[in-house]
C-alpha cells in the first residue's frame, strides 16, 4: 500500500482503497477498475498518485483493448420531475 499526505480538504487520514474511476474522453464515458487511489476516512474526498494518474493516461492513448464492455444508460436532467 502506497502512503497518502493528510486530506487536503479537512485534514483527515487518507487509506488507500482500489475503486472504479469514470473517466469522460472525448464523448466517451470510460471506467478503470481496480483503482489504488486515496480515500479520507473523514470526508470521502478521493485523490490519485501522479504515477496512477499518469499510467490511466498513457492506458487511454494508447487505445488499450477494454476488458469488458457496459451499456449504460443516458437521462436528461429535468428541474421539474418528481
Amino acid at each position: 500500500m502506497k502512503k497518502y499526505s493528510d486530506c487536503y480538504f479537512c485534514g483527515g487520514i487518507v487509506e488507500e482503497q482500489f475503486l472504479p474511476r469514470e473517466i469522460r474522453w472525448h464523448d466517451q464515458l470510460l471506467v478503470f477498475e481496480n483503482v489504488p487511489m486515496g480515500v479520507c476516512v473523514q470526508c470521502g474526498q478521493k485523490v490519485l498518485l501522479p504515477e496512477t494518474a499518469k499510467r490511466i493516461d498513457l492506458a487511454i492513448q494508447a487505445k488499450q483493448k477494454p476488458s469488458r464492455i457496459l451499456q449504460v444508460p443516458v437521462y436528461q436532467f429535468q428541474a421539474d420531475v418528481v
